[in-house]
């Protein structure tokens, strides 16, 4: 009776194997399999235009609000402004408002704002006429304030800098010093007016495109963030969307994937959809078969620091419409996207 018991039990155990037995058949002992095939079934290159700004800079600088003039008017000290080098070696002289005018004795407050050297003396002699015969003006700069750039991220000697002339883009880089070594100079940008320009600071230092090598404006801010905590960022049908750390810089696409929970909702990871960033203006759009990974049939696909990463409910006919289901998500992390996305997508 015991026995029989024994025998129906491993009946059941047979039984319970079968039903559990895996679909994919074993290879035979020994068999070497070589995988050489790439998961990319769509890849595209996208490159946005070089900023046109075909404006030559004046020549002359044009003062502006926080520039510190020397005005010497007939030599008389009580008719100009202060201008005498003290032994601390500040300089004194009659600071450009806000407004754009200075104040000067006798005759008041006087517009001087977008004007150059030259004008400004020919306005104050215009101005003096009136209480003196032929005067004669100097006016000289002794502090520049008005067209200031940002350095801000991994230079050497990060700050605010003024400008005292026309300035390209290398000019602006070289006051900065030097980059230190966790510089990340694919994701180096140049942001004017609230939003990032279109050029490429990375092949304007590796490669010596000077075509990258616009002029500057006041208020320009360059930045270069570091190479450390970098990101990709998984959005579309997955439980927990939003950026994945890459430890060490190293992440591929089945990890980013598993990290963001796609296996809790069923996205087609036959078809995921890759913005990748080369460059402030150069990126590509890949189709990636994330299943031929599982299934053994492709290599494994690497990530690059900034990709985004959309996995869909299914096929999606065309970038357009993929574009227009992500671009919520993107406008949510807008910050910390790389430069390519911000400025493709992004831009008003």
């Amino acid at each position: 009776m015991k026995c029989l018991n024994y025998s129906a039990y491993f009946l059941v155990l047979l039984l319970l194997l079968a039903g559990c037995a895996s679909p994919y058949k074993d290879l035979p002992a020994g068999t070497v399999k070589s995988i050489t095939a790439s998961p990319v079934i769509e890849q595209q290159t996208v490159t946005i235009p070089v900023i046109e700004d075909n404006r030559l800079p004046e020549s002359d600088y044009l003062i502006g609000p926080g520039d510190v003039l020397l005005i010497n008017v007939n030599g008389k000290v009580e008719l100009s402004s202060p201008g005498l080098v003290s032994s601390s070696d500040t300089v004194s002289g009659s600071r450009v408002d806000e407004s754009g005018a200075v104040r000067l004795p006798l005759v008041g407050e006087v517009t001087v704002a977008g004007m150059n050297l030259t004008q400004i003396e020919s306005r104050l002699r215009q101005v003096f006429s009136r209480y003196l015969t032929d005067p004669w003006i100097v006016v000289e700069i002794a502090v520049y304030r008005s067209h200031p750039l940002y350095l801000l991220g991994q230079f050497r000697n990060a700050g605010t800098f003024y400008m005292d002339r026309p300035l390209t883009l290398l000019n602006g880089l070289a006051m900065g010093g030097g980059m230190l070594d966790t510089a990340n100079l694919r994701s180096a940008r140049l942001v004017r007016d609230g939003q990032i320009v279109p050029v490429d600071i990375y092949q304007l230092l590796r490669e010596g495109s000077l075509q990258q090598n616009v002029w500057l404006h006041a208020e320009d801010t360059i930045y270069v963030p570091d190479d450390k905590n970098q990101n990709v960022f998984v959005f579309g049908e997955v439980a927990k969307p939003g950026p994945v750390p890459m430890p060490n810089g190293r992440l591929s696409l089945s990890q980013a994937l598993a990290s963001a929970g796609v296996e809790e909702i069923r996205g087609d990871t036959a078809f995921v959809r890759i913005i990748r960033s080369i460059s402030t203006i150069r990126g590509e759009l890949l189709v990636v078969d994330q299943s031929s990974i599982l299934h053994g049939e492709a290599l494994p696909f690497p990530l690059a620091e900034g990709d985004v990463i959309y996995v869909p409910r299914s096929k999606i006919g065309n970038w357009n419409r993929a574009i227009q289901d992500i671009l919520p998500s993107l406008q949510a992390v807008s910050a910390t996207l790389q430069p390519f996305v911000s400025i493709k997508y992004l831009r008003d």
